[in-house]
């Protein structure tokens, strides 16, 4: 076992000294490639620690500057990122939500336990309403998650109508509580995590509980549902076989869950403090997610060749330990260069798997785990993970093009192999073509050559994300250590376009 480490060591030792260079040939010219779903940038928003509390919802009365309760740093935010559509209420917490104690006069509301997350005590001030008027006004689709854990039948039956329908008693209550019109809700997830905190049932049972859930949930007024089943954790194959088997007929989409984590005990280490070790473990265990997907993507082939069900990983990102200090219950965790590059890496490969993956949802906006943004009572912060996905938000809705180059491989002191280069190209409605670029190692650079199948580019401008140490993290009431900035390294040759990557960094280009 040690000579078998040591020989993992040594040929990451040789990767990191070799020059690194790539050719990316570009088939601008291709046909008939699918578009990206904006959805693959979507987001989570759970009740947990700050997320919507402080993160989120401030309430109208609060000294933190607020638009009708909803902080204002923090929607701002939101607006640069061009947040596709945001899941809610969770996650665990989903399957003990009671909508019904989240509606009416907020002083009237129930104050509930989360029992999931640090038995914090909450007022239900940001429930139903809170969460689609926010929506609703940041042009957000929402994602709804239905309580089946602890919930039943005519609980998300009546919540569905209660969100979506003209007229009946649902309507009635909704609008003696402000709202007139009904919402648009196209995404409902039956459960969350139902082999585990949404009531611990095998694939079998689930499967019929799914059907059942479903049935009830009714399309109203011309708003059509697009229902999403509880799918997998990580590798459990047989989940998916099991739905894809019992219910595929019954559903728009199976989710997935998979997070980049030492695993579910003991410590799961530093958001900020790792070796070099470490940092090759967490991207090669990230990249891993390519191969998962792909097997799940083969068990629902088998059953459905014509891809009418899609696959949704509506939890992803890294989990590390929380920050010293912090409730263990609330999941704050910093958010370093590190970060940037595993969002960047793993955005690069849901954008190649379109054809099924239609969302994926990082866990999580705010102030928990991979968040976009952190805040600290009044001060707010944007972490390297939100630059990466304000910086990819250009491939959003734009036609996938076909780029192929050879990578080396960087082989992480646990055996786990990675791509040492990673790229995707997409054209968007005015015909500019965008590059997004990382280079994940810590030591070298790496040289590009963009070729084109007949694009001769006269203007490239680009953007780029990197750090003086991949341990920097965006401290409350400091500059910036991460953020973005021109990027003017790369050439228009007549044929292609040449630059040189930055060890540890991320570009995108546009290219005319």
């Amino acid at each position: 076992m040690i000579k078998k480490t040591l020989t993992l060591i040594a040929a990451l030792a040789a990767a990191l000294t070799a020059t690194a260079q790539v050719k990316v040939s570009v088939h601008e010219t291709a046909k008939d490639q699918p578009v990206i779903p904006a959805e693959i940038y979507g987001q989570f928003s759970e009740h947990l620690g700050k997320c919507i509390y402080e993160g989120i919802w401030v309430g109208k009365d609060s000294s933190i500057p607020n638009v009708n309760g909803y902080r204002t740093d923090v929607l701002e935010a939101f607006k640069a990122l061009k947040v596709p559509v945001l899941r809610w209420p969770g996650g665990c917490f989903g399957d003990e939500y009671h909508w019904m104690d989240g509606i009416g006069p907020q002083e009237n509301r129930k104050k509930l336990v989360n029992n999931n997350w640090g038995s914090t005590v909450e007022d239900n001030s940001f429930g139903t309403h809170e969460f689609l008027n926010l929506c609703e006004m940041l042009g957000i689709e929402p994602y709804i998650s239905g309580n089946v854990g602890s919930g039943t039948v005519e609980e998300l039956a009546k919540w569905v109508e209660y969100m979506t329908a003209k007229e009946g008693s649902m309507a009635e209550l909704r609008a003696k509580n402000g709202r007139k019109e009904p919402w648009k809700v196209k995404y409902l997830g039956v459960g969350n995590e139902s082999w585990g905190c949404g009531g611990d049932m095998t694939a079998d049972y689930y499967s019929d509980v799914y059907k059942r859930y479903a049935l009830y949930a009714r399309n109203y007024s011309g708003n059509r549902l697009y229902k999403v089943a509880c799918g997998a954790s990580d590798y459990d194959y047989n989940w998916t076989k099991v739905m894809m088997q019992n219910a595929r007929t019954k559903m728009d989409a199976l989710s997935l869950h998979y997070y980049t984590c030492k695993g579910w005990t003991g410590s799961k280490g530093s958001a900020t403090q790792f070796t070099t070790e470490e940092y090759y473990n967490v991207l090669a265990k990230t990249c891993e997610i390519e191969e998962v997907l792909k097997n799940h993507f083969a068990i629902m082939d088998a059953y459905d060749p014509d891809k009418k069900v899609a696959l949704i990983l509506d939890e992803w990102g890294t989990w590390f330990d929380v920050e010293p200090g912090t409730n263990p219950g609330w999941l704050f965790q910093q958010n370093t260069m590190r970060d940037a590059m595993v969002a960047a890496l793993n955005l690069n490969i849901f954008q190649k798997h379109t054809d099924r993956l239609k969302m994926a949802n990082i866990a999580q906006i705010v102030n928990v785990l991979q968040a976009m943004v952190l805040t600290d009572g009044e001060k707010m912060v944007l972490t390297p993970t939100y630059h990466v996905f304000r910086m990819f938000n250009v491939h959003q809705n734009a036609t996938y093009v076909p780029a192929d180059y050879t990578t080396g491989n960087i082989v992480s002191a646990e055996g786990r192999i990675m791509d040492d280069f990673s790229a995707c190209v997409s054209r968007d409605a005015a015909g500019k073509l965008h590059v997004s670029l990382a280079n994940p190692y810590l030591d070298k650079p790496v040289t590009v050559e963009l070729a084109f199948d007949s694009l001769k580019p006269k203007t490239v401008t680009g953007e780029i994300l990197k750090a003086d140490k991949i341990n920097a993290y965006n401290e409350f009431g400091k500059a910036p250590a991460v953020a973005p900035a021109a990027f003017t390294g790369a050439k228009a040759t007549g044929k292609g376009v040449k630059l040189t990557l930055p060890a540890a960094s991320v570009i995108v280009l546009e290219i005319q």
